[in-house]
């Protein structure tokens, strides 16, 4: 979709389905990074993929991220009343992969240790952030979890594994694959 804004001739979409598309599209032009976000429960761990995990306040110590509300991971991870976000370097696409899969066994072979809160903490992540869930608030098809951070630490050099245009990628330029 190309279009030119003007005050004479703003861009107007109508339909739900092209403005979808079209955020799909121009949104897909900022980069995010990729991060796993875990929490232990009574049935044993759990995480999924998150890309849009946001540094929100120093005073509180406040992230953000935002899961869809058709999530069958998030009502466990806000049951726990915390959560863990791991920050997954380049190297390490297999696990922004993997979580974001429904129906497996997305720690089967996969080495964490438990954080503070008992989040898994996962072996390999370049950062992690431990956080209790502060707030959540309907947005549209998704919610914004505030996490107030209790923990966290960079675990070891590397690249973030980045996520644009709808593929995993690096500074680097690191081929980006469309799974």
């Amino acid at each position: 979709m190309n279009s030119t804004l003007t005050k004479e001739h703003p861009a107007r979409i109508v339909d739900s389905q092209d403005m979808a598309r079209a955020m799909r599209s121009v949104l897909g032009n900022f980069c995010t990074g990729v991060a796993v976000m875990t929490a232990q429960t009574a049935e044993g761990p759990v995480g999924m993929t998150a890309q849009s995990l946001v540094s929100i306040s120093l005073e509180p110590p406040l992230v953000m991220f935002s899961p869809q509300k058709t999530s069958k991971t998030w009502p466990q991870i806000e049951r726990t009343g915390s959560f863990c976000a791991n920050i997954l370097p380049v190297d390490r696409r297999d696990l922004g992969l993997r979580f974001a899969k429904s129906g497996t066994d997305k720690f089967a072979g996969v080495d964490w240790q438990p954080g503070l809160t008992g989040a898994p903490v996962l072996d390999g992540a370049l950062a992690f952030i431990e956080c209790s869930v502060e707030h959540v608030y309907e947005a549209g098809d998704h919610y914004m979890v505030l996490g107030r951070v209790r923990d966290l630490g960079e675990k070891g050099p590397g690249e973030p594994l980045l996520f644009f245009k709808g593929g995993f990628g690096s500074f680097n330029g690191i081929p980006r694959n469309q799974d």
